[in-house]
């Protein structure tokens, strides 16, 4: 479910919640509604209130270092692949048909993951695709130094493999939801009781229902925002693809 789904979700049972608690306040007899049982419900509400934006916060803090974690492997990815191409230039002539692999597999997973959606994430994961790394482990393994110099860079180049095929199988787990959704069942009957509670102590008029559709749409928003970020290759902000592109241009060169 894409992150603008949950969010019209959230916005829809939040500001029904409000809208709700204005209709019962109209309903409720004259002393439901007297100072001593409207000051409870402040209470209440300033309680969920309290819960509710630390949640959100942390949610939302979660999110970001999630977010940023993604985006260094990338960075990284990047940089470990151009220094696997040099440590393979500076071993001679005999790894350019391991340069060429190495360039052509990069920029295929590069295509995949930036191609939008959750298709291209998932062809990256297919076994075809993850036997390609294995098959450049391999290669490398199949090279025969001839001096000790060449043994250094080829034992070089199978760690720097290793690490690439460890970053690799991290950057498969991002299409996953922030919140878990029982938590999030959870969240949004706190944040519905809580609109309820404001709309049982305000009046019924447009200052007041104009309020609940911005404080809706603050609390929708903040959803949205977490759940995009849970998402840094597809939705509204993704990760820069520079990095990628960059160590591209160097690659065989």
């Amino acid at each position: 479910m894409s992150a603008v789904v949950i969010a019209s979700i959230v916005f829809v049972c939040v500001f029904g919640s409000g809208m709700l608690g204005l209709f019962i306040r109209v309903s409720l007899p004259e002393h439901h509604l007297s100072e001593e049982s409207m000051g409870m419900v402040k209470l209440g509400a300033g309680l969920m209130a309290t819960l509710a934006a630390l949640v959100l916060g942390l949610l939302v803090a979660s999110a970001k270092v999630s977010f940023d974690r993604i985006d260094d492997e990338f960075k990284n990815t990047a940089a470990t692949v151009v220094m696997l191409d040099r440590t393979l230039a500076d071993y001679g002539p005999e790894a350019k048909e391991d340069r060429e692999f190495l360039r052509s597999t990069y920029a295929s997973v590069v295509e995949q993951f930036f191609s939008g959606g959750t298709v291209g994430t998932a062809n990256v994961g297919v076994p075809e695709r993850l036997v390609r790394v294995e098959q450049f482990q391999h290669k490398l393994r199949e090279l025969a130094p001839r001096n000790d110099m060449q043994r250094s860079l080829q034992s070089e180049a199978l760690a720097l493999s290793r690490d690439l095929a460890h970053t690799r199988w991290m950057l498969l787990q991002p299409d996953q939801s922030a919140i878990p959704t029982p938590f999030l069942v959870v969240l949004v009957l706190w944040l519905a009781i809580l609109f309820s509670g404001f709309g049982l102590v305000g009046d019924n008029n447009r200052t007041v229902i104009v309020t609940l559709l911005v404080c809706t749409l603050s609390v929708s928003s903040a959803i949205f925002l977490i759940e995009d970020l849970a998402h840094p290759l597809e939705g509204f902000m993704q990760i820069s693809q520079a990095p990628a592109r960059s160590a591209l241009s160097y690659l065989g060169h």
